[in-house]
């Protein structure tokens, strides 16, 4: 008789999270998990915590309580450095350099998602003809573009996305979409940010809401 495999844990979990800042509630208590295959859609109007809770998340704020677990082990930097990929509203890229050579530098720094190539990238990102172009010569939604073909290289399997909408036309909307479709087809997860100006990805969603006196 061969024991029953149990269930996965979720590859993100929070339990009690709160966070405050100058002894004003920002969010929480939150509870919610993210697993394998799906996306957290976090809503909410501005100020209501979206871009703090991530930013929690990725470990760059200490939350006040709670518990964060990853892959069903109490979340460290360790860990968060393995299965995480943040994108946020500022690009984290370096204006000096070309996109290929961001790529390329980032690619050294995180690693990068199998048979995947910076090249290939931008080109998925709509960057094609672009590889020798300085960052601090694109526009907006082109830094954001980049943003997403380093988002792409990433090997993390648990993304999350700050407004990842933002900057983008209609083709750039459908392009994160469609990244965020093939990623959870692979096996990860994704946590999207939005004020409710866009439609959620056509993924299996699970949804979150924050409110200002969340």
């Amino acid at each position: 008789m061969t024991d029953t495999p149990s269930a996965a844990p979720p590859l993100l979990a929070a339990q009690a999270l709160s966070f405050s800042r100058n002894e004003e509630a920002v969010f929480g208590p939150l509870d919610f998990q993210v697993d394998a295959g799906e996306a957290l859609l976090v809503q909410g109007d501005n100020g209501a915590g979206k871009t703090t809770l991530l930013r929690v998340l990725a470990g760059l704020l200490r939350a006040d309580a709670g518990k964060i677990e990853i892959d069903g082990r109490p979340a460290k930097r360790v860990d968060r450095s393995r299965f995480i990929a943040y994108l946020g509203h500022l690009p984290a890229l370096k204006a000096d350099l070309t996109t290929l050579e961001n790529l390329n530098f980032l690619c050294g720094l995180q690693g990068r998602r199998a048979r995947q190539m910076p090249g290939n990238a931008l080109a998925i990102a709509g960057l094609a003809g672009y590889e020798d172009a300085l960052v601090r010569q694109l526009s907006a939604g082109q830094k954001k573009r980049l943003g997403l073909a380093r988002l792409w290289l990433s090997p993390a399997p648990l993304w999350l996305l700050d407004e990842p909408y933002a900057n983008l036309d209609l083709d750039g909307i459908n392009l994160v979409n469609r990244m965020i479709s093939a990623h959870l087809r692979g096996g990860g997860a994704a946590l999207v940010t939005t004020h409710g100006a866009y439609a959620a990805p056509p993924v299996r969603t699970r949804m979150l809401t924050l409110g200002v006196d969340a």
